[in-house]
C-alpha cells in the first residue's frame, strides 16, 4: 500500500470515529429530551413521515414537516461557518461540531423558557415542544444539509436555501428568517400577517 493509500485509510478511520461521536451526541439528545419530559412520539399514537398541517396538534410531532427545511438550511449555514472558522479541520470534526450546535439548539428549543417564548411572541399558541422523534429528525435534517453543502456547488446551495425560504414562507407564512425574528424581536405586523389578519 502506498503513502496515499495509507493516508486515505487513515482519513476513513478518523471519519468513522467522528461519525461514532456524532451518533453518540444524537443518542444523548434523545436521552436528555426524555429526561426533560418530551414525549417519544406524537400523543396520537402513530408516526407519520410527513405532517404538513402547521396549525395542528401534530405539528413538530412527526418525522418531517414544513420546518424540516429550516433545519436543512441550518446545515448549509453550519457548513459555511465551520469551513470559514476551521478550514484545515477534518470533515468529520466539523460535522460533529455542527451536530453539537444543533443538538444544543434542540434542547434549548424544547425548554420551558423557549416554548413559552414561542407561544407568547408568535402564532404558535398550541406549541408545547417537539416529540423526541421530531427533534432527532430535525438534527438529521441538519446533517443532510451539511453533507449537501459539502458536496454541491456553492451556487446551488444558495439557490436551494432561497427556494426553501421563499417557498415555505409563501406556503405557511413562516420560515427560518421569520422564526428567528419572532423569537428574538417579535413584531406585531408579522404576527398578524402570519395569523392571516393582514
Amino acid at each position: 500500500m502506498g503513502v496515499s493509500g495509507g493516508t486515505e485509510a487513515g482519513e476513513r478511520e478518523r471519519l468513522g470515529w467522528w461519525l461514532l461521536v456524532a451518533a453518540l451526541i444524537i443518542a444523548g439528545q434523545a436521552v436528555v429530551l426524555y429526561w426533560m419530559g418530551r414525549i417519544p412520539i406524537c400523543e396520537c399514537g402513530y408516526v407519520k413521515l410527513w405532517h404538513g398541517v402547521v396549525k395542528s396538534s401534530g405539528n413538530s410531532q412527526h418525522i418531517a414537516d414544513w420546518y424540516t427545511f429550516s433545519h436543512i438550511i441550518h446545515g448549509f449555514l453550519f457548513y459555511a461557518l465551520l469551513k470559514w472558522l476551521a478550514p484545515k479541520s477534518s470533515f468529520g470534526l466539523r460535522l460533529a461540531v455542527a451536530i453539537g450546535i444543533e443538538v444544543a439548539w434542540e434542547l434549548a428549543e424544547n425548554s420551558d423558557a423557549i416554548i413559552n417564548r414561542y407561544r407568547e411572541g408568535t402564532i404558535s399558541f398550541d406549541y408545547y415542544g417537539d416529540s423526541i422523534i421530531n427533534s432527532v429528525a430535525d438534527t438529521l435534517a441538519m446533517v443532510l444539509g451539511f453533507v449537501m453543502a459539502a458536496r454541491l456547488p456553492v451556487w446551488s446551495v444558495i439557490a436551494l436555501a432561497l427556494i426553501f425560504e421563499i417557498g415555505v414562507g409563501y406556503l405557511i407564512r413562516d420560515n427560518l428568517t421569520l422564526n428567528v425574528i419572532m423569537l428574538v424581536y417579535p413584531l406585531e405586523a408579522i404576527k398578524q400577517w402570519q395569523a392571516g389578519i393582514m
